[in-house]
């Protein structure tokens, strides 16, 4: 939920009532009551895989579930949502606790009432914006620094506009037009020739089919010709399948619905530049750092823990507390703005200090203090983070580290903070 690509599970409230749970014990409900089914009546099969990462629509089945019996208004074709329940989704219901009407199917799990929780910490009416641009089936491109949730802000749209979100083309120099358009299956290519059979459809092709929604990440760091695929796609709305002309599978049409989400990292513009063609098949929203400090404090808290959950196998308290994580975000936004938040002015690293990076540093303190307890001051940790962070795309950023410690956090320290006496403290860390 940065503002944003980033995890999954956030706490849920229990909501006072008949029939009213969170959104997370209804997922939990309908997991248990699938497993019930699946030992009574399918019990030859085998159970389903651990995964690290679960798709957004598998994670949030039940409040999908029942936002799409809630909200019974005009649906796009194709969408498994309405417009106005897709942005609940994202956004959340602002605390509201949102109850089905009364002739409206129970939802999974008998639930009839549910507070949606936020999962995207931004800009509403960006979303808004994006939801408007799917709906007209036009490309939706997301732009931003790295680590601001576009990633995860494309997932949660897919999930909520077609119920799947792994129709997934990643971006890289080694992307090739077969990854956006068709491959062979070359076996049965050998064994009976080009046909519908032996053609392996792309992510693109099976949203085509399907009237769903494609996601293509860091498009700019494919190549031109690579790029240049998708202005037919997205043009022509089809794909012609040569080695089948003149039979029924000899091109593919899209079904309503189909739309495309893909994403560009800021930094990487200059790697392979979009053509002006390109760029006219896609509306451009771009996705900006959490503006609001408290904000960001109560999203690297709640993704640090849930990636804790996952990692330690007991119940594990999440030994991270307020002051370390505001000391921890604080950094990390006076680092990114170059300016502190008294207004000194400091100078940036060229690493981006996003939410992202932050969320990884809590969690990797989050464990530390789980795995090896009260071995040592959780925040006496913080230096150390900060600097492998900084490190990563310009080892003299280390130097502009040590200068904020020596002006910012020298500064705090003075003014009588005690979190940032004990920063100004490990003062030395940054020279190891």
């Amino acid at each position: 939920m940065l503002s944003g690509s980033i995890g999954k599970g956030p706490m849920q409230k229990q909501v006072e009532g008949s029939g009213a749970v969170s959104s997370s014990e209804a997922d939990a409900s309908a997991g248990a009551s699938a497993r019930v089914s699946g030992d009574v009546f399918m019990s030859a099969e085998k159970p389903a895989a651990v995964r690290q990462v679960d798709p957004a629509e598998a994670v949030y089945a039940a409040e999908l579930a029942f936002l799409a019996a809630y909200d019974t208004g005009p649906r796009p074709p194709g969408w498994r949502l309405t417009p106005r329940a897709v942005v609940t989704f994202v956004c959340g219901s602002g605390g509201a606790v949102l109850e089905l009407p009364k002739d409206a199917a129970e939802a999974p799990g008998g639930v009839r009432k549910l507070e949606v929780p936020g999962k995207f910490v931004g800009d509403r009416d960006l979303v808004e914006r994006c939801v408007v641009t799917l709906a007209g089936e036009r490309g939706l491109m997301l732009v931003g620094e790295p680590g601001t949730a576009k990633s995860m802000l494309s997932e949660l749209l897919a999930a909520a506009v077609c119920g799947d979100s792994t129709r997934v083309v990643q971006g890289t120099a080694g992307t090739t037009e077969d990854h956006l358009r068709y491959g062979w299956n070359y076996a049965l290519l050998l064994a009976k020739g080009p046909s519908g059979e032996s053609l392996v459809p792309s992510p693109v092709m099976a949203a085509m089919r399907g009237g769903g929604v494609a996601r293509i990440e860091e498009v700019t760091r494919c190549l031109p010709e690579v790029q240049d695929a998708l202005v037919s796609i997205l043009s022509d709305r089809r794909i012609a399948v040569p080695e089948l002309s003149g039979e029924s599978d000899g091109a593919v049409y899209a079904a309503p619905g189909f739309t495309v989400i893909a994403t560009a990292n800021l930094r990487d513009r200059g790697v392979s530049e979009m053509s002006a063609a390109l760029k006219r098949r896609f509306n451009f929203e771009t996705v900006g750092p959490i503006a609001d400090a408290e904000a960001e404090v109560a999203l690297v808290r709640r993704q640090a823990r849930t990636a804790l959950a996952k990692a330690v196998a007991d119940e594990a308290g999440f030994g991270v507390d307020d002051a370390v994580l505001a000391v921890l975000v604080t950094a990390f936004r006076d680092l990114r703005s170059g300016r502190s938040a008294e207004g000194w002015e400091i100078e940036r690293p060229s690493t981006v200090m996003s939410t992202a990076e932050a969320v990884g540093v809590a969690t990797s303190l989050a464990l530390a203090a789980a795995y090896f307890p009260g071995d040592r001051d959780v925040l006496s940790l913080v230096p150390g983070h900060l600097l492998g962070v900084v490190r990563k795309d310009d080892p003299a950023d280390a130097d502009r580290l040590l200068g904020y410690w020596d002006s910012v956090v020298r500064r705090r320290a003075q003014d009588g903070a005690r979190t940032w006496q004990r920063m100004w403290e490990l003062r030395d860390v940054l020279k190891g």
